[in-house]
């Protein structure tokens, strides 16, 4: 067995608070969070935007680029989760469905688990081009709920840009 994963054994290092990692601009991921946090949990989870500041400070040695394309956890002993793996352990942290992600750690149930995962990326995937990963604040998107997106370049905000 390798170094790297005989230092992360459970019995070892057991995980007492779990980082989720999400996409704040994604519907999905704010819906998901949003649920995440109304659920009782045996974990503790704290929800971080993928890519913040706040991330990068307390993660500098993730790719934090990849944190905002799948759901990234990190427990507190330093173990990483990324995709349906990521998934099990968000559930396991919480009570009602910690049942559940032990049957998703299974060869069988990970194929369920990594089915999950793909369809909400290919969900993502079917919405950015009306609100999902395309249209960032960070790039000068904006939205008002009765005119739509709209996109002011960020070097033009203090009208410094010069028209094409």
């Amino acid at each position: 067995m390798p170094a790297a994963r005989e230092d992360r054994g459970a019995a070892r290092v057991p995980v007492r608070r779990l980082t989720v990692l999400y996409d704040a601009e994604c519907s999905l991921c704010a819906f998901v969070r949003d649920w995440l946090v109304r659920q009782p949990q045996l974990v503790p989870l704290e929800l971080v935007p993928a890519a913040s500041q706040a991330a990068r400070a307390r993660f500098p040695g993730l790719d934090h680029g990849a944190t905002l394309e799948e759901i990234t956890v990190v427990g507190d002993g330093g173990q990483v989760y990324r995709g349906a793996g990521a998934w099990v352990v968000t559930l396991w942290a919480l009570r009602k469905y910690r049942r559940l992600a032990h049957r998703l750690s299974t060869p069988s149930g990970a194929l369920l688990a990594k089915g999950a995962v793909l369809a909400a990326a290919k969900w993502r995937g079917a919405v950015s081009g009306w609100g999902g990963g395309v249209y960032r604040r960070g790039d000068g998107w904006t939205y008002d709920p009765h005119g739509g997106w709209s996109h002011t370049p960020p070097d033009c905000v203090a009208g410094t840009c010069t028209a094409p």
